[in-house]
């Protein structure tokens, strides 16, 4: 028996249930030799680890662009926070934490540069629409490795795809990220928020902190202990409904005051059609699109530029804005 075979071995005499083995896993799009020491989940974590993709997430806006101080979240950070407050539900759950931080570490690959304003932009230009956590699942499968794709087992890719939306992931390791997502965003958004002067403490809906907790480290706690306690040997994860009640309430204070605030009107006007111009610009000029973005000739042009544009990073979108003197069109 291999360090794999052992480790497959003790997910399924220690995990709950309910959780998902390694061993039992749907596979891959493309069949592979199993590694003899990790699981496929550890090797699918390690693959979006030392992904291209990956490592720009730390030059890819979170909230704020460009912002003064060094401590406001980027797109980096606010995925290791997400993988973070993952691990430790899952970890108490009994649930497969190999899986659980795959998924957690692979949900914004395809996020747009800008954040927000930048998904916004081109969900408003490319055909069909477009949405991150779709654009993560084709950096996954089509975009990485010079189009080779990184060939992820079906249930990370469904955690990565179903992390937002109307559907939900099919594994318990899925649902957990996509609600420590939420709860990662709304409260580190709100103390980023707080840091740049957009609100205030006493701007937070009270009724909302009387019950999740006065800070940001209390409120994840508190959120952590309650998904926990409700979810404890049962096939779903679940929050108490007032406390459901009251998150949710302060993700709407979050959109209404923070990403929509008319503080950030200058971003807006500044940055709001970036990407859009630049998705245009290559369009028009599809040849200067790089090669590597072209290996798969199934895809069409409009989509092929899509990948190429969301990828880039802040600056060098912004670069790349400037050099083309996009801002004068």
């Amino acid at each position: 028996m291999n360090i794999r075979e052992r480790n497959e071995e003790s997910e399924i005499a220690m995990l709950s249930a309910y959780a998902t083995k390694s061993r039992f896993s749907k596979g891959r799009e493309k069949e592979e030799e199993p590694c003899d020491m990790r699981t496929c989940f550890q090797r699918d974590r390690d693959r979006i680890i030392h992904s291209k993709a990956f490592r720009r997430l730390m030059h890819k806006t979170q909230v704020f662009i460009s912002p003064e101080g060094d401590h406001y979240r980027t797109r980096l950070t606010h995925t290791l926070e997400v993988s973070q407050i993952a691990r430790t539900i899952a970890v108490s759950l009994k649930l497969n934490e190999d899986l659980t931080e795959a998924i957690a570490l692979g949900h914004d690959l395809g996020h747009t540069p800008f954040g927000h304003l930048g998904e916004e932009d081109l969900n408003r230009v490319v055909p069909g629409g477009f949405h991150h956590n779709e654009q993560s699942v084709r950096v996954v499968r089509y975009v990485e490795k010079d189009g080779e794709g990184l060939n992820l087992c079906m249930e990370v890719m469904d955690g990565i795809l179903n992390h937002r939306g109307a559907c939900l992931p099919y594994t318990l390791e899925g649902k957990t990220v996509q609600i420590s997502d939420k709860i990662a965003y709304v409260n580190h958004d709100i103390d980023d928020a707080l840091r740049a002067g957009i609100i205030t403490e006493s701007d937070i809906p009270a009724d909302c902190t009387e019950i999740l907790g006065e800070t940001p480290r209390k409120r994840i706690d508190f959120l952590i202990r309650d998904i926990v306690n409700n979810s404890m040997d049962k096939p779903d994860i679940i929050m108490t409904p007032h406390v459901k009640e009251a998150m949710y309430k302060l993700r709407k204070f979050l959109f209404d005051n923070v990403y929509n605030a008319k503080q950030l009107a200058f971003e807006r006007k500044k940055y709001g059609a970036c990407l859009s111009r630049i998705y245009e610009y290559f369009l028009e000029n599809y040849d200067k699109v790089p090669q590597e973005f072209k290996t798969n000739s199934a895809f069409s042009k409009e989509q092929i530029t899509a990948d190429y544009t969301a990828g880039m990073t802040d600056r060098f979108a912004l670069k790349l804005y400037n050099e083309l003197g996009l801002e004068e069109k």
